[in-house]
């Protein structure tokens, strides 16, 4: 596997338990967006970047100043994947949204998206990121749904690694 990272941004403690549960997988370092620099993301070909959604489907406030250091990044050559964590009952209508803003930022900035996962098996009435049937990375509701969690993680780890 070509040099990669865990980055994330996590309010509550939730989504970083995921990016090290990923990063432990993988065998790759995670590290809170908060700390980001132009020379971890030129240092790293691949790139797993993962949000919670907050107030109306928008990412964690850290990665504000996070998507910043993207956006002034060349990420062209670089693998984007991303995970979204949230609440599918409370917030049924911004599910994962978080992931969008920044799926859009590292389009912008050349990087190559890798492809969700199916939105079959979730419960949830809307999400911006969603587009043809698939949410823009690996979504996640380990509120309601901490049952799937793991299965989901194995399943969509599989599905990416041989893009990394």
């Amino acid at each position: 596997m070509k040099p990669t990272i865990v980055i994330y941004g996590s309010s509550t403690g939730t989504c970083q338990g995921i990016a090290e549960t990923i990063a432990a997988k993988l065998g790759v370092g995670a590290l809170d967006v908060a700390n980001i620099s132009s020379d971890i993301v030129v240092a790293n070909d691949n790139l797993i970047l993962g949000t919670s959604t907050w107030g109306v489907g928008e990412m964690q406030d850290d990665w504000y100043s996070g998507v910043e250091t993207l956006k002034s990044a060349d990420l062209t050559g670089k693998t984007v994947a991303l995970f979204g964590c949230g609440d599918s009952d409370s917030y049924s209508d911004t599910f994962c949204s978080g992931m969008k803003e920044i799926a859009d930022v590292v389009k912008a900035a050349g990087a190559t998206l890798l492809e969700g996962v199916p939105t079959d098996d979730y419960s949830f009435s809307d999400s911006e990121a969603v587009e043809n049937g698939k949410f823009l990375g690996l979504a996640l509701d380990d509120i309601n749904e901490s049952d799937k969690t793991e299965t989901r993680i194995d399943t969509w780890l599989e599905a990416i690694k041989p893009f990394l």
